[in-house]
């Protein structure tokens, strides 16, 4: 997994606006929007990913548009600051992969909006993630491929110890404590405890949501110092495994031995799967109260539009052709190079590698129990229940009075960008 790939589904994803374009390759074209032969030329940009062959299939996809030259760039680098950046240039892509759009590229104009294309798929498409990239209505980015998260656990493990998958969050920390011996810890959140990977996802557990449909701060609720508590009581009791050879993304730790459980990413399953075979199982993270419910995270790259195009009807056909109508490609890039759920349900639920065992059990999680970040979570807010989270966890601060803070901080945040519509 490329590192941008796993920020996509970390609390630390957030966007920063940078001068990296000067930096960036392939960053001056000189394009005047033709090829050498006359047909119409659209330049489209992908982030890089780290499985094998997954560039030369996104060339291959392109090659077979007919309506235009398709000239693909796969940009090596901090690909989140060279797109913001471009989208401000007329040197830019025509398409482009995007975790988002953000709320300040689509407010700000830069994005064009691409609702007319899901005319007649737009209920295939998991509501978790097309949900972020919907504002006032209007659909700014085409998922490509879902990713998720989910609790791994070590079967034998846990039947020698005597202790059942735990399916709340109370269960989770007794299972982490009974199965920590002086070998072994009983969880792997991450080499920080989990601040910089769990982001929203215990107050989803907990029944509660980062910021409500209506643009409301959704964790302004005993519930939230209650769990974020909880959260604590882990890092206290030392359950936890801290520093590991490597962090959460990457599943050695579990396969190794070092944890009995460990919280990591899809992409992880078939190098846990060749390790272990069939001794592990996965799990959402585990609900929290009687208003509780298991959740998962759930992120997705888009294909989106730049609105300095200079063939923005043609860009628009190629994202409804490719992403839209090509199910085969579509099932193609999810699941040939990588390990990932296509973004359409349709594909995800017929799909030969996802229907078995624990891949199966992934996409009814990701189908029953997804939640992506809300487009009105700013990484202002983002940053400061990060860091409030952290204190918590690490630090043994007061869950009530570092919510308070950051319900303060979101609430000027949702003023903000609410004031832009």
């Amino acid at each position: 997994m490329s590192m941008s790939r796993r920020r996509l589904l970390s609390a630390g994803g957030g966007l920063a606006l940078t001068g990296a374009l000067a930096s960036a390759c392939g960053s001056n074209t000189g394009r005047d929007g033709d090829d050498h032969a006359g047909q119409p030329m659209i330049e489209q940009w992908y982030h890089q990913y780290g499985e094998p062959g997954t560039e030369q299939a996104v060339r291959r996809y392109a090659d077979a548009f007919e309506k235009a030259s398709v000239q693909v760039q796969w940009r090596p680098g901090n690909y989140d600051q060279q797109t913001a950046a471009a989208l401000l240039t007329k040197s830019g892509p025509d398409v482009f992969e995007v975790n988002g759009p953000t709320l300040d590229q689509i407010q700000g104009g830069q994005v064009v909006d691409l609702t007319d294309l899901l005319s007649e798929a737009k209920d295939d498409f998991n509501p978790a993630v097309l949900a972020p990239k919907t504002y006032q209505g209007k659909i700014w980015a085409v998922p490509q491929a879902i990713d998720t998260q989910l609790l791994y656990y070590r079967k034998s493990m846990l039947e020698a110890s005597g202790v059942e998958p735990p399916r709340s969050l109370d269960a989770l920390i007794d299972a982490a404590k009974e199965l920590t011996t002086k070998d072994v810890k009983g969880l792997f959140l991450g080499n920080d405890g989990g601040p910089g990977v769990l982001g929203g996802t215990p107050l989803n557990a907990a029944g509660l949501t980062l910021v409500t449909e209506d643009g409301k701060v959704g964790f302004d609720d005993p519930a939230a110092a209650r769990t974020l508590g909880k959260l604590r009581q882990l890092y206290a009791e030392k359950s936890l495994l801290l520093g590991a050879p490597s962090d959460w993304s990457d599943p050695a730790a579990f396969t190794q031995g070092l944890t009995a459980m460990q919280w990591s990413g899809l992409w992880a399953l078939p190098q846990v799967k060749k390790a272990l075979g069939e001794d592990f199982g996965v799990l959402p993270f585990p609900q929290d109260g009687a208003h509780g419910a298991p959740a998962v995270p759930v992120g997705a790259y888009g294909a989106a539009v730049s609105a300095r195009s200079r063939h923005k009807a043609l860009a628009k056909a190629y994202v409804k052709w490719l992403w839209v109508q090509r199910t085969d490609y579509q099932e193609d890039f999810a699941l040939r190079y990588g390990f990932h759920i296509p973004a359409r349900i349709s594909l995800a639920t017929k799909a030969a590698k996802l229907r078995q065992g624990a891949a199966g059990e992934a996409v009814r999680f990701a189908t029953d129990h997804g939640r992506a970040e809300p487009l009105l979570w700013t990484s202002a807010s983002r940053t400061a229940y990060q860091d409030a989270l952290s204190r918590i966890i690490k630090g043994g601060a007061d869950p009530d009075g570092e919510l308070r803070s950051v319900v303060r901080k979101t609430e000027a945040e949702l003023r903000r960008v609410q004031k832009k519509n």
